[in-house]
């Protein structure tokens, strides 16, 4: 993990390289945003709060990078992320989704967020303690009462060297077959479930389990339940139980909410969909009340949620859209006002492709390369195959809908389907793809427009 005073503009853009090709200036404008938000925190003072972010908004069609250059951005920044539709959102007063639950959802992302880092740095402690409860299971504490001190001392010393034996036996992996049994209440916190709905009741969290109890208490009384489970399981599964008992569940909120107010991300994809083209139809007024809505949570305001107020003012919005109908300039002025960096991406080259094809360090032929290679199988591609397989892409994009790198995914599945398929039944034990290969599986499709609709 980078850490954050090492995360410069131009190690951002290198970093983002790695893994999306092209977008240069798309790129440089999300890493100063991102490099904006450390150094308004080391800013001391008043001037700190009155430093907002500059909100991007990138227009390009679609499959040329724009939700993967936020998702890697919150990634590189290890900031809290999540990427909604505006098109799914309703204005008040509508069924639906409304605007704030994007923060809410933010918020839960990074309460997970927290409590797993902060889980997993006590996880050798909660495993020990873990590793001790199931040895108290298998080797209890005499219920015999001793008559004296020294038949007390001789059970103890034998009980001590019993369960040092047991631990043993326990590292080594000769008790994994061994059955015990767990209380279900040492496994489980008790579950919360939150209502939400228009009427601000989302602050409720309501005890189900023990509510239940109290009216229906399970027979048996005080009798206590129990699960039987094989000794490696129950291990885990207390681990988990004790990792969580050891979290302050005070400071994951209190972390989490610092975090999304002042690293947090939202990519806002579709926003040409809120645009209002024309002005005199009912759906272009409820496109605007979506805006109007989504106004204040960009502006900067108070927003509800389970775990207390969140403050979106240092939030960074990131806004995506195609723009092939509508324009930028078709949103409200008020919430252009809130996106002051324009970033148009280009359409994809066929050299792009190329590039896109070998060079990102989750480039497709790697990913198949490892996808052949858990069945034994070793999968290579020529150079003039690449080639090939680039100009097809750029060519399907031409003559239909351009969906940009994700045609590459459509083309390379049905270049190895029968690979995959045939995969470990038939013994392959090296598949070179050739260019003689790829245009005897992608030719014909191509030239006839009618079937490339429907494959490609």
């Amino acid at each position: 993990m980078i850490h954050h005073d090492q995360l410069t503009p131009a190690r951002i853009v290198s970093e983002l390289d790695k893994y999306i090709i092209g977008q240069d200036r798309a790129k440089r404008s999300v890493a100063i945003a991102l490099r904006n938000r450390w150094r308004r925190q080391q800013i001391v003072g008043d001037m700190q709060q009155e430093i907002i972010p500059n909100n991007i908004i990138l227009i390009g069609p679609t499959g040329v990078g724009k939700t993967e250059i936020a998702r890697r951005l919150s990634r590189l920044a290890n900031a809290p992320f999540i990427k909604v539709e505006a098109s799914k959102f309703t204005e008040v007063g509508y069924v639906g989704r409304d605007v704030e639950s994007m923060v809410r959802e933010l918020m839960d992302i990074a309460v997970n967020q927290v409590r797993t880092e902060m889980m997993s740095d006590v996880q050798e402690l909660a495993l020990q303690h873990a590793k001790d409860r199931v040895l108290d299971i298998l080797v209890p504490l005499p219920k015999k009462q001793p008559n004296g001190k020294d038949e007390s001392e001789t059970l103890a010393e034998r009980h001590r060297r019993t369960r040092v034996k047991m631990a043993n036996m326990l590292e080594l992996g000769k008790l994994n077959d061994r059955d015990v049994d767990i209380k279900i209440e040492d496994l489980h916190e008790t579950p919360h479930v939150e209502i939400f709905s228009n009427m601000g009741m989302e602050l409720m969290d309501f005890n189900i389990n023990e509510m239940m109890n109290n009216i229906l208490p399970f027979k048996g009384g005080s009798k206590e339940k129990t699960k039987k489970m094989k000794v490696p399981e129950a291990i885990e599964l207390l681990a988990e139980a004790e990792a969580n008992n050891m979290v302050n569940k005070d400071k994951v909120i209190e972390i989490a909410k610092e975090l999304v107010e002042n690293n947090g991300i939202i990519f806002i994809d579709e926003i040409d969909k809120i645009a209002s083209t024309d002005k005199s139809s009912n759906v272009d007024v409820s496109r605007s009340g979506v805006q109007r809505d989504l106004l204040p949570i960009v502006e900067g305001s108070n927003v509800p949620t389970k775990y207390g107020i969140v403050d979106t003012a240092h939030i960074l919005f990131i806004a995506a859209g195609a723009f092939h109908v509508a324009k930028p300039s078709d949103l409200i002025p008020e919430l252009q006002g809130r996106f002051p960096i324009r970033e148009e991406l280009s359409s994809l080259t066929k050299e792009d492709f190329e590039r896109i094809l070998i060079e990102p360090e989750n480039a497709l032929t790697k990913q198949y390369i490892a996808i052949f290679a858990s069945e034994g199988v070793k999968l290579s591609f020529e150079k003039k195959a690449i080639s090939l397989l680039a100009e097809y892409a750029t060519l399907a994009n031409e003559k239909m809908e351009d969906i940009g790198a994700r045609r590459l995914h459509t083309i390379m599945n049905h270049l190895l389907e029968e690979y995959l398929f045939d995969m470990p039944d038939k013994t392959f034990k090296h598949v070179i793809v050739t260019p003689k290969m790829v245009k005897e599986k992608l030719n014909k499709i191509i030239q006839n427009e009618d079937l490339s609709r429907y494959i490609l």
